[in-house]
């Protein structure tokens, strides 16, 4: 299951980006996993609570869009809905198809809230 290995590697950018910017956690957390990007999002969304206790994470709510995949069909020269790799043209049946769009993991934004230093100490961010 890659997606674990993804959660973690989005876990430590939200980490790196708390640090920097010095916020003490993420409420929600808006991630976009293409419909051919290779993610299974039930599966990330998993990971990423597994992995959220004690981080900036915890009690962030996690939501995923999925866009479709598009493709750009070289016979056609149209653009195209693909519902998977390997799938043909809707249009011609053919297979020189190129990717053009559903193919990314990315972190869309993030909502963030930081704590107020209490008596004057300074704030620790999520580590």
């Amino acid at each position: 299951m890659h997606e674990a290995s993804l959660a973690g590697g989005i876990l430590q950018v939200v980490e790196d980006t708390a640090r920097r910017e010095g916020f003490a956690r993420v409420t929600v957390l808006r991630l976009e996993a293409g419909q051919l990007a290779g993610v299974e999002a039930r599966a990330l969304r998993f990971a990423l609570e597994a992995l959220a206790p004690g981080t900036c994470l915890q009690s962030a709510r996690v939501e995923i869009d999925e866009p479709a995949g598009q493709a750009w069909c070289m016979a056609c020269s149209i653009s195209v809905a693909l519902p998977q790799r390997g799938d043909a043209c809707p249009q011609c049946g053919g297979y020189q198809l190129q990717p053009t769009g559903g193919t990314a993991l990315r972190i869309v934004d993030m909502l963030v809230e930081d704590d107020e230093p209490i008596h004057n100490q300074e704030r620790q961010p999520c580590v």
